[in-house]
């Protein structure tokens, strides 16, 4: 989260992107980081079994969601 809001605050669009566990943790970070709006993405939980096959699956699952993200 510390990145997108660092890469949004000096003007590249960014997308946060993190494991649906997470949803509660990033929105109070985003505002403890003063960008409440910052875009975000979650893929389901958890990640850090997954194998490789499966992040791609995963990554797949949300690409269209982050390109979209990043040109609104």
């Amino acid at each position: 989260m510390h990145d997108a809001t660092w890469f949004e605050i000096n003007g590249t669009p960014s997308v946060f992107i993190a494991s649906d566990g997470f949803v509660d943790a990033a929105a109070a970070q985003a505002e403890t980081l003063g960008l409440p709006e910052v875009r975000r993405l979650f893929v389901p939980h958890p990640i850090q079994d997954a194998t490789d096959a499966e992040m791609r699956e995963k990554a797949d699952a949300i690409v269209d969601e982050v390109i979209a993200a990043l040109v609104d």
